[in-house]
């Protein structure tokens, strides 16, 4: 009995120390693909030889299979912030500030989350998928023996691209929920159109609107890194590949939860709020 739960306890402690050293062997080449493609992207930039038809390409491409999804959404999201809101504000006695509510909090957490998660799982997973694939077929090392840099020809376009589109995914989120909010209010008659843009024009700031754009650079950045790293890294055939896919929804999911609590801390002690 002794030696089976010594061997269990090795066992345990073998997996955590495996799985430690495989968490910052991926934190050390997030890193360094940071900086590389960083680095390949502003100095494309400055001497102009950034690949701006594939940034094009890419933007288009991003636009087109997350736009839609970021819409359907939204919708749901200021439906579900309404009726909650407005449940709650009823109760108290606060009915005439669910237009600072339902807005401050859109900008604030609905707008970049919703813009990440989209980033994350139709853009980063397509992105996973195509690298992966390239890497698989062996596409990276040919262009690695040519003498090509696949950090500055594939990952530096898509990721300012999707910059980009994340900048206007977070405004077209950012207007959907608050207009489907806004809707679901007043057309209820739960408030008046003037009580509802009164209380969300007491309250909201310019620094919200700042505070929705920075997070959604900073997610969709965290996001496309992320999965540019697994696709690069793929091996293992397809089945490699539909991991890598998985691994990057994951990791990217995770990593957007604790940076979104670190910013928003971070600005609600640093920036003072609004007193109506």
């Amino acid at each position: 009995m002794s030696r089976t739960r010594e061997t269990g306890l090795h066992g345990l402690v073998s997996g955590v120390g495996e799985r430690g050293l495989t968490a910052l062997e991926t934190t050390g080449r997030l890193i360094l693909l940071a900086g590389e493609t960083v680095s390949a992207a502003a100095g494309d930039i400055v001497t102009r030889r950034f690949s701006w038809a594939e940034f094009l390409h890419q933007v288009w491409f991003m636009a087109r299979v997350a736009f839609l999804p970021t819409i359907l959404v939204s919708i749901p999201f200021g439906v579900i912030v309404a009726v909650q809101i407005g449940g709650i504000s009823a109760q108290i006695g606060a009915s005439s500030m669910q237009g600072a509510v339902n807005g401050v909090g859109v900008l604030r957490q609905g707008a970049p989350l919703v813009t990440s998660l989209m980033i994350a799982g139709v853009v980063g997973s397509a992105i996973t998928a195509d690298l992966g694939a390239r890497t698989v077929r062996e596409e990276i090392d040919a262009l690695k023996v040519m003498g090509l840099s696949p950090i500055r020809r594939l990952v530096a376009p898509r990721l300012v691209a999707g910059l980009a589109v994340a900048i206007v995914l977070t405004a077209v989120v950012a207007t959907t929920s608050i207009l489907t909010s806004f809707a679901l209010v007043v057309g209820g008659g739960k408030v008046s159109a003037g009580t509802y843009l009164g209380g969300f024009a007491s309250f909201a700031q310019l620094t919200d609107l700042a505070l929705a754009m920075f997070k959604a650079l900073v997610f969709a950045f965290i996001a496309i890194l992320v999965a540019a790293q697994k696709g690069l890294n793929a091996h293992g055939g397809p089945k490699g590949v539909a991991d890598g896919v998985n691994q990057s929804v994951v990791l990217s999911v995770i990593l957007l939860a604790v940076v979104n609590v670190a910013i928003t801390q971070a600005y609600v002690m640093l920036v003072p709020q609004r007193i109506a």
